[in-house]
C-alpha cells in the first residue's frame, strides 16, 4: 500500500469535540476501506486565506495514512460527502 497525506479543513462553527469526532469519523473511512491512518496532527483552528463556501477560517488537521490504491477514488468520494469537510488537499507521499 502507499503512504498519502490528507489536509482537511473542518468547519469553524463546530466546536473542538466535534471537529475531532470529523477526524475520527475519517479515519474510520478509512480503516473501512482497508487502511489504516498512521498519525494525525491537529493544526488548531486557522485563518484561511480567502472564502471558502463563505468560512474565513477552519479547523485543520493532517492525516498519514496508508490506502490501497483501488479505494482512493472511494475514499475521495466520501471526503466529498462529508457536509463538515469545507476544503481538502490528498497527496501521495513519495519516499526520499
Amino acid at each position: 500500500m502507499k503512504k498519502y497525506e490528507l489536509l482537511a479543513t473542518i468547519k469553524p462553527n463546530l466546536d473542538n469535540d466535534e471537529a475531532d469526532k470529523v477526524a475520527a469519523k475519517i479515519e474510520e473511512t478509512v480503516s473501512s476501506l482497508g487502511g489504516s491512518v498512521l498519525e494525525t496532527e491537529k493544526l488548531g483552528r486557522k485563518k484561511l486565506a480567502y472564502d471558502v463556501q463563505g468560512f474565513r477560517d477552519g479547523f485543520m488537521f493532517v492525516q498519514k495514512m496508508s490506502i490501497p490504491a483501488d479505494k482512493i477514488v472511494e475514499f475521495k468520494r466520501n471526503l466529498k460527502l462529508n457536509e463538515n469537510v469545507i476544503r481538502t488537499m490528498f497527496t501521495e507521499v513519495k519516499k526520499a
